[in-house]
């Protein structure tokens, strides 16, 4: 066992300082004001920078050609340092790094003395006999741990151990089951004594595991650990102080949320069902759209299962179509688009031995190879022996390429669906071509989801350069959210799933993807009851990957429709989620841009309320809006915890409730609790039903002015890349008070295709508005709300929901909107 106890030797590189101990080398580079990274390895030199997840590096790296379109490089801040005689001293604009001597161990704290990271002295950094790698920080009674990628379980992981690998679990435990399919390092530590938060990534793709606080040993002070199975030690601390600057931070790191499609905000159809028809899928996936349309139920796409591919053995086969079933793919392509909808079909990279490619792809050394590097490694797979495509080969990448373009991609499908994705190979030791440097599957395995999922962009890219791709991930490593949408893959169906599968979002958003979900309905089991069907859509509108997707085992298929008697709860739902589309896609610019999460945990927004630290259900759906879905099968009442510092109001009634106290909603079956905030601004859409062919004409907003506020609103076509040429348009929205409210809107960006009117539900809790003005014009104001109705501009006040309801022509350029609220005084008049 090898153990960093004593520093032998520093020497300063101007942007990186090198330090020998009597077991490790290390690194330590001050990427910016914020980042800190420490390099730790056990062997005689560190390996050659080669980073297929960082997206800003301040070093020369391996894969800067293949990123060059993602990579950033930027000037690490000098790493000059001061000798303390027992430790010595880094520092940047925020933080100090304490690196002492011996014992050795590295100490991070701000600038006003608070401790954000400590080694745990005597034990810091360790190599076992076994190879393995560990990391050992000090704990605080006091920490919460949030993130870690995909977990199931209670949002907080203190006192949890958590295993970092990729695994097909289908029909896992929402509450236990460990790993899952993604493999993301990182998490989010929140001090509830000094109220900062920080952040460490791992940047190491073996297996690991997080002990955070499970383990106690009455020697030692409380401490955590990080274990790998083999690489180096490279730990990225991350500063806040707040949440949300953690995960910003990260995302500069590892990349922001891939800017979506706007048609993938819609429902997306899906099952295994009709895709494993005898004959004639492709007209039960029409009819389906048809049929979605009958209902008066909205749909944008279908992800197609992967029976399109089965051949004459009843075996999937990657890149296949089956005649029976599809008995002319680029014709069906076409009806499918016709009818509003994309189609997004599933692919696998693991490809049967009795494969028809299989030959091609093997001659041609694109799979990933045994550990003698003489042949292709063949493992366990859905179906049989298969071997797998090595997307760290130029020749895998490309081969790869070729058939997704011929077989999908050709007829017009820019929508595409990544599974069984795991690379769950069982000889740790077979070969991966590592653009040449060769590296065992052990090293890469999360790797290679993430690749495939940048090969789908690539060869979309390369066939329809402008057009913006869609695709979704089941597997994935820290990085993900760059290329892919993601999911949780295959879940049971039970009111548990429903329950913990939130806090498994969450705790991905916490981890940098901002852009997943879960199978509405749920996947694996019988058909959900009635009520768990409705609630669990309830749920679902407000995940940004909204799919209702089965594989019942009862011979059934999850549809909107299956229960007729309840069909008007679904339709009501999924009606609600189009009208949220403006909002939930300007969420998703904001994850493009910042990193935020679009399904949010309570923390997030109100970290300096103790109450909500542990909160694992309740959520906010982007910053403004509070959802307390009903999880509980035959609930009647839900009880709901409010943050303080905020009012909330019903999203129903608009009836007001100060933050900081739990209430009692009663619910029935078509409820959906949900709370605005104070300063809350909502865009809106009336009457959206198909986001591929129907423009907004009327954009709403729904907007609380007792605080001062803003949100960006942002727009664009939905479908090409010309946004980023400035056809886009950013709207921010400023509430303004100063003797009554002031509503400015300041736009930035070419793009044109506005809506035709602005409505705007003004909420006014205390007292109704005198006069509302436009540009310093008088709108005017009706008594009879239908004289509202039929006018193309005004103002009437519905004193049962104490809103002011505005309307008016939309303005091409910046403009301001007022609200007087002086009291006019009939009396003296």
């Amino acid at each position: 066992m090898k153990i960093s106890n004593k520093i032998l030797s520093i020497k300063n590189h101007d942007n990186y300082l090198d330090i020998d101990t009597n077991a490790a080398k290390y690194r330590i580079i001050l990427l910016n004001d914020e980042i800190v990274r420490i390099r730790c390895t056990f062997d005689e030199e560190f390996e050659e920078e080669a980073s297929y997840t960082l997206v800003m590096t301040a070093w020369k790296d391996k894969m800067d050609d293949l990123l060059k379109g993602e990579r950033k490089r930027v000037e690490a801040v000098s790493s000059r340092y001061e000798d303390f005689d027992t430790y010595i001293l880094l520092s940047t604009k925020k933080l100090n790094i304490n690196i002492y001597k011996e014992p050795f161990a590295i100490e991070i704290t701000d600038k006003e003395g608070n401790v954000l990271h400590s080694d745990l002295k005597e034990r810091s950094y360790v190599k076992d006999t076994l190879g393995r790698l560990y990391h050992y920080s000090c704990m605080d009674d006091e920490d919460y741990f949030y993130g870690f990628g995909e977990k199931t379980g209670y949002l907080n992981k203190k006192k949890r151990r958590m295993r970092m690998h990729n695994v097909d679990t289908i029909g896992y435990d929402s509450e236990y089951t460990d790993p899952l399919y993604k493999h993301i390092p990182f998490y989010v530590k929140y001090n509830n004594t000094n109220s900062i938060a920080s952040g460490v990534f791992y940047h190491n793709s073996y297996d690991s595991t997080f002990d955070m606080g499970c383990e106690r040993s009455g020697y030692w002070n409380k401490y955590s650990y990080f274990c790998a199975d083999g690489g180096e030690l490279d730990v990225f601390f991350i500063y806040g102080p707040k949440i949300k600057d953690v995960i910003r931070n990260y995302t500069d790191l590892t990349g922001k949320t891939a800017m979506p499609t706007k048609y993938s905000l819609g429902y997306m159809g899906s099952t295994m069902y009709y895709t494993e028809l005898d004959k004639n899928s492709d007209k039960a996936i029409l009819q389906f759209l048809d049929r979605c349309k009958e209902e008066g139920i909205p749909c944008d796409g279908f992800f197609m299962s992967s029976g399109y591919t089965t051949g004459e053995d009843g075996k999937r086969y990657v890149f296949n179509w089956n005649q029976d079933r599809f008995e002319n793919p680029a014709s069906f392509v076409s009806q499918v688009n016709e009818k509003g909808a994309s189609l997004a079909p599933n692919i696998k990279p693991g490809m049967l031995t009795s494969h028809p490619l299989y030959k091609k792809f093997d001659e041609a050394g694109a799979y990933i190879k045994d550990e003698k590097e003489e042949k292709s490694q063949i493992d366990r797979y859905w179906g049989g022996p298969a071997s797998f495509v090595d997307f760290t080969n130029p020749k895998g990448r490309e081969l790869w390429k070729k058939h997704l373009t011929e077989s999908l991609v050709s007829l017009g499908i820019t929508s595409i669906w990544n599974d069984n994705n795991e690379y769950e190979i069982n000889d740790s030791e077979a070969v991966c071509y590592f653009e040449g440097m060769k590296k065992e599957v052990s090293a890469l395995r999360p790797i290679m989801p993430n690749l495939m999922a940048f090969m789908a962009k690539e060869t979309i890219a390369e066939v329809y350069p402008n057009t913006r791709p869609y695709i979704t991930n089941r597997a994935g490593f820290a990085g993900i959210q760059r290329y892919a949408q993601t999911w949780a893959g295959d879940n049971n169906t039970s009111w548990k799933s429903l329950k913990f599968n939130i806090p498994v979002i969450l705790g991905m958003g916490l981890s940098g993807v901002a852009n997943q979900g879960c199978d509405i309905g749920g996947f694996f089991g019988q058909a959900p009851e009635p009520e768990l069907f409705v609630r669990w859509v309830q749920n679902g509108i407000f995940q940004p990957r909204f799919s209702i997707h089965s594989c019942n085992n009862d011979n059934t298929v999850t549809e909107p429709w299956m229960y007729p008697s309840y069909t008007k709860y679904i339709r009501e739902a999924i009606k609600l989620r189009y009208k949220l589309v403006p909002y939930l896609y300007s969420m998703l610019f904001e994850a493009a841009t910042e990193g935020s999460p679009v399904m949010r945990p309570l923390v997030y927004e109100f970290e300096n309320d103790k109450k909500v630290l542990e909160e694992s259900f309740d959520f906010m759906f982007g910053s403004s809006i509070l959802v307390a879905n009903v999880v509980d099968k035959g609930a009647k009442i839900r009880k709901v915890y409010l943050p303080k510092g905020t009012a909330w109001f019903d999203w129903n009634t608009k009836q007001i409730y100060q933050g900081g106290q739990t209430i009692e909603v009663e619910v029935a079956l078509g409820s959906i609790p949900m709370f605005f905030r104070s300063g809350a601004i909502i865009p809106m859409a009336e009457s959206l039903m198909n986001i591929h062919n129907d423009s907004i004409e009327t954009l709403k907003f729904l907007i609380e002015p007792s605080e001062e506020s803003s949100f960006v609103l942002y727009e664009d076509d939905g479908n090409t890349n010309n946004y980023k040429n400035g056809e886009y348009l950013k709207t921010l929205v400023s509430l303004k008070r100063n003797n009554g409210v002031k509503i400015t809107f300041e736009k930035e960006g070419n793009y044109d295709k506005q809506p035709k009117e602005i409505n705007i539900d003004l909420i006014c809790k205390d007292i109704a508005p005198v006069q509302v003005s436009l540009k310093d014009k008088k709108l005017p104001m009706f008594l009879d709300i239908r004289q509202w109705e039929v006018s193309e501009e005004g103002w009437y006040f519905d004193i049962e929901q104490k809103t002011a309801k505005i309307k008016y022509a939309n303005i091409v350029g910046n403009y301001e909107l007022n609200i007087n609220f002086s009291v006019k005084d009939l009396i003296s008049i």
